[in-house]
């Protein structure tokens, strides 16, 4: 669409935007077969020649997909995850490189295209086989059939603790591993040896009687050429060269040196830079607004109209911005004004009230278990907001037909189709072009965030390229935010200090069943959801569901414990299956921790065991309260299991950065609403736990217990909360059941 001369506003045509769970393929993608298995696999060999051509280029190789080998040494990983800073592409590097047997000093990691042929298999069959229960079953289906069922659910997230244990494990290793046997054949042939003769290190391969070696490079060429379908054998731990080892992540340097690009250093020609307004209340449209104010600020070029938004376009953002907020926009609140945190709590003392859940899970009679004078606690958490260092900013250009977009999604090629949706043209016209991502927890999955719609339909208006970027206010605003949820749990002892039954009744819009794990052995155990909805988006928040269930669990243990006049962690002891791992984290937390041993006056240990995407995390926390009435933690020492580590180092700051969150979260973060709108305009009454209140000490121990590999970015976050809370409990003698702690500090 041409320019308009005169800068008057211009008005978008509404588009429908389909948000889709990039996990509903786990199940009903399964049921596709009508293509028939044959057409399928025609299908992925044409989806492995498409992945071939995007990434050839002279004196390079393609093997499966995800691994080039050129003629001079140089291995090039191409990722189907995004760099969030959490480390996990070089975690994935080290898989296929240890694998492989790879000189580490020539491995390069690069963004994979987001392209359909690089849709992540791997990652679905790992989650397939999670959320079924029957990896066995999953494990017999045909790749091919799995590659195409990841195609068409557009799969290239990144998310649920799932790069490693997922990707790693399902097809980097295997890649690595097949294409050595590849390199292996190939040497041997050529060196009219037995294959069994021969041996691999830093991307040689070996043949120690003649003492003739071959570089990987020059035995790429016709390696390529073999199928890699032979199920290769992987290595025993034993012989790990890379995999275990700290080895230096690949992304730092260019982050030091300031050569890294984020969507927000992005830049091209020509290009402008808009801002943006939403309808403050959620489901609200834009009624009204008069352009002339943002047009007479110098700089401003435009403003554009959207159905429920109003966006300025300028030479520079602090002119977008400036017009932006010299504006006076109308909007209605869609029906939604009468929503609030107080509304929206009691609407679920409602629902609990009521007693209509809408999902249940667990065993035993529960309800002739609980008696007539059950022990009952009442929880609260609010909203929560990612938070992220970097805000939205996404670059977009519509040009002959085509339209290209550049910035950090965690799902890249769902957000490829995304723009494909809105803008209306083929795939083959659209390009999204992955980057670093600075920050995100969640945030910057494409179903939840309304900027992808945003900068698309303004790019289709403009003749040059446009950079949308969201201030912070807004970003604060409109967020996908973790859930507000209320929980009623009950329970009662026998006269041996044991559960005899337990009931977890909560409500949130989405049920936690599939995500979350009640470790402990009892008699009778009912969960069960109750469903509601407010007007908020709501979205994956580090480690989703796991963080508002442990922390009512691991609270109300606490409480169970205290009533029984039993130690915390002796009460939880007696509640777990003898010889378990999750047994085995709590006794090694206590025995670092000094559980049991004396502290200075004023100060508690409190104790929580949580399990979250196979991932076992037992803390303890050691908090007193200052004399603001704000909590203050001393020490926080954390036991986990993630069953092998590839990383220490990288797994360490995931552990160290989870802890925190999950703190500053229980302390002072909160959402909250007030006639439909949220509250909060920025960081500055969004309140994150700053360096200075930060624990002095996190002492961190990982077991490799060889169990089914975990995730690692977010099983440290879910246990930090209860744990303070309890131990707070220790220090003072009350309770805390509501977050955020500042509120009831203040109060």
């Amino acid at each position: 669409m041409a320019d308009n001369p005169t800068g008057e506003m211009e008005a978008a045509a509404p588009v429908k935007r389909k948000g889709v769970k990039r996990r509903a393929f786990l199940i009903g993608g399964v049921a596709i077969v009508g293509a028939g298995l044959f057409g399928i696999s025609i299908a992925d060999n044409n989806a492995a020649k498409d992945a071939k051509t995007l990434v050839a280029g002279k004196g390079g190789h393609s093997f499966a997909t995800w691994l080039k080998i050129g003629e001079d040494d140089v291995i090039t990983i191409y990722s189907p995850h995004t760099d969030i800073g959490q480390g996990s592409n070089t975690g994935l590097a080290q898989m296929l490189a240890e694998e492989l047997d790879a000189n580490w000093d020539q491995v390069r990691l690069v963004s994979a295209p987001a392209e359909s042929a690089f849709a992540n298999v791997g990652l679905g069959r790992g989650f397939l086989a999670e959320m079924t229960g029957q990896p066995a079953i999953i494990n017999g289906i045909p790749q091919s059939f799995l590659s195409f069922i990841a195609r068409q659910m557009n799969l290239q997230i990144t998310g649920g603790s799932s790069a490693l244990r997922f990707t790693g494990q399902q097809t980097f290793q295997k890649v690595g591993a097949a294409t050595r046997l590849a390199l292996v054949e190939t040497a041997a042939k050529r060196l009219s040896v037995p294959a069994t003769e021969l041996t691999t290190q830093d991307s040689y391969v070996v043949h120690a009687k003649s003492g003739r070696s071959l570089r990987y490079g020059e035995l790429a060429g016709e390696a390529a050429t073999l199928s890699l379908e032979n199920d290769p054998r992987l290595k025993d731990p034993g012989q790990y060269r890379l995999m275990r080892q700290s080895m230096q992540r690949l992304d730092i340097p260019a982050k030091v040196d300031g050569t890294a690009q984020y969507g927000m250093d992005f830049s091209v020609p020509n290009m402008r830079v808009a801002t943006i307004k939403a309808a403050p209340v959620r489901g609200g449209k834009l009624s009204s607004v008069d352009a002339a104010p943002a047009l007479a600020v110098k700089g401003v070029e435009k403003v554009i109209k959207l159905d429920d938004a109003v966006a300025v376009i300028g030479n520079g953002y602090w002119p977008a911005i400036s017009g932006l907020r010299a504006l006076a926009p109308e909007f209605s609140d869609g029906g939604n004004g009468g929503i609030s945190t107080a509304s929206i709590f009691k609407a679920h003392d409602d629902l609990f009230g009521k007693g209509e859940a809408d999902a249940e899970a667990g065993d035993g009679d529960v309800q002739a278990g609980l008696g007539s004078k059950p022990i009952e606690a009442k929880y609260q958490v609010p909203f929560l907001h990612h938070a992220m260092m970097e805000p939205f900013a996404l670059t977009a250009h519509f040009k002959g037909g085509k339209l290209d977009i550049w910035g950090g999604m965690q799902d890249p090629l769902a957000t490829k189709m995304m723009a494909v949706e809105v803008s209306g043209l083929d795939a083959d016209n659209v390009t999204f072009h992955p980057m670093m991502i600075g920050g995100s927890f969640g945030r910057r999955l494409p179903m939840y965030m309304e900027i992808v719609g945003q900068v698309t339909k303004l790019a289709m208006q403009l003749p040059y390229p446009v950079k949308l970027i969201w201030s912070r206010e807004e970003e604060v605003a409109q967020g996908a935010y973790r859930p507000q949820s209320s929980a009623v749990l009950k329970a009662s002892l026998t006269g041996q200090k044991r559960i005899a039954a337990y009931r977890n009744d909560y409500a949130q819009p989405e049920s936690a069943e599939s995500e979350t794990v009640f470790p402990y052995v009892l008699p009778a155990v009912s969960r069960r959801h109750f469903a509601h909805v407010s007007n908020q988006t709501t979205g994956a928040w580090r480690s989703v569901n796991s963080t508002q269930q442990g922390f009512y669990n691991e609270s109300f243990m606490d409480e169970l414990a205290h009533a029984a006049g039993e130690d915390p962690v002796t009460f939880r002891r007696n509640h777990l299956k003898a010889g378990s791992r999750h047994l085995r984290v709590l006794d090694e937390v206590a025995a670092k921790s000094g559980w049991g041993t004396p502290l200075p006056a004023g100060t508690g240990r409190g104790v929580a065991l949580v399990e979250s995407f196979k991932t076992i995390v037992a803390q303890v926390v050691e908090a007193s309260v200052g004399e603001d009435g704000m909590p203050k933690v001393h020490k926080v020492t954390t036991v986990v299991d993630a069953g092998s580590i590839v990383n220490p180092d990288a797994a360490m700051a995931q552990i160290e950065g989870g802890t925190i969150m999950g703190l500053s979260s229980a302390i002072g973060e909160a959402i909250t609403l007030e006639k439909g709108a949220v509250q909060q305009s920025n960081l500055s009454d969004y309140p994150l736990m700053t360096m200075a209140q930060a624990p002095l000490v996190q002492d961190i121990h990982f077991l490799n217990s060889g169990a089914e590999m975990g995730g690692i970015g977010e099983p440290g976050v879910p246990p930090a909360a209860p744990a303070l809370a309890n131990a707070l409990f220790a220090a003072t003698g009350k309770r805390v059941r509501n977050l955020p702690i500042m509120t009831q500090a203040k109060g």
